[in-house]
């Protein structure tokens, strides 16, 4: 592997767990997050931003300190791992945008209530991320040939995402969604901004708590894909962790920012999947060549940018509509 180095000292652990609980106290507490309203694209290109450069800051910070630690060159090369995974995260997160799209259109959502739902959902995803990461740095500590299987599922993960991207999932035949109405007690209509109320002493979940539930089960199926991705460019445990959540932190933002202009971004879906199937490709020539991070993230930049500029291209005339 490029460098099994891990640079991640319990002090620097413990400060961004940290970081991350007191932004989302703050997020929760201060900036609106209990308050239900309609997230406006001002205020989500604004949450993007301020996350966006809240993990550059981070990046330089980490350089800086590395560079007077471990010299320029393990500095260098953290550095850009960093931000190589921060960007093949934050891409591929986009993936689930189109599908929170699909679950809260498919439910009637009020736009309203939609903010609670993915700030509980980003705080489920963390958790789930934050075990997910660890267990995956274990295995492949203890087993590197692991990467292997990693880079072998993330091929034809990339190869049936080109196959399936014009297909819409049905969310009626989920077998999660099939078993919690199977076993809850689930009201017919929603209840403002409620995941719960209680109907003559008894406990019923109403059809946002069913959102909720999809939600959570979304960002573990993505992470399934996008956590071996990490692993094609660095195995240090803290830089995984660190890129995929600050790029999980923005994904709140971003999918209000896309919302609207989602079907302008149609082809979006294939980009992402060649960047799966290139860098599951680049994990299975590792013996035979070793493609350099600096080439990984220029390629997973040109894969992304082009499958944008075509989307706004092949939708321009509709948008003119």
């Amino acid at each position: 592997m490029n460098n099994t180095i891990s640079i991640g000292e319990p002090w620097m652990w413990a400060v961004f767990i940290a970081f991350v609980l007191v932004m989302l106290m703050l997020d929760l507490f201060v900036f609106g997050g209990r308050k239900a309203h309609k997230v406006s694209v001002k205020e989500a290109a604004l949450w993007s931003l301020a996350w966006f450069s809240l993990a550059l800051t981070f990046n330089a910070g980490l350089w800086w300190y590395l560079n007077g630690t471990a010299g320029a060159e393990i500095a260098d090369q953290k550095a850009l791992e960093f931000l190589t995974g921060y960007l093949i995260e934050k891409s591929l997160s986009v993936d689930n945008v189109f599908i929170f799209l699909l679950v809260f259109s498919s439910f009637h959502v009020a736009a309203e209530y939609q903010r609670r739902v993915l700030i509980y959902g980003v705080l489920g995803a963390i958790f789930m991320r934050a075990i997910m990461i660890l267990a995956g740095a274990w295995v492949v500590r203890e087993f590197s040939w692991v990467l292997y299987l990693f880079g072998a599922f993330l091929v034809i993960t990339g190869l049936r995402m080109l196959v399936m991207a014009e297909k819409t999932p049905d969310l009626e035949k989920n077998p999660v969604l099939k078993f919690a109405r199977k076993h809850l007690r689930v009201t017919s209509e929603n209840h403002g901004e409620k995941f719960s109320v209680m109907k003559d002493g008894v406990r019923w979940f109403t059809p946002l708590f069913l959102v909720l539930i999809l939600i959570e089960v979304t960002d573990l199926v993505f992470a399934v894909d996008s956590i071996p991705a990490i692993f094609a460019i660095t195995t240090d445990p803290f830089i995984v962790f660190t890129s995929n959540i600050f790029a999980i932190m923005g994904l709140r933002a971003l999918y209000f920012l896309l919302a609207d202009v989602a079907d302008r971004f149609h082809l979006l879906k294939y980009g992402l999947a060649m960047v799966l199937t290139f860098i599951g490709a680049k994990m299975l020539i590792m013996p035979w060549y070793h493609v350099p991070v600096a080439a990984s993230l220029a390629i997973v930049a040109v894969l992304i940018g082009a499958s944008v500029v075509a989307s706004l291209i092949a939708t321009r005339n509709k948008a003119s509509l």
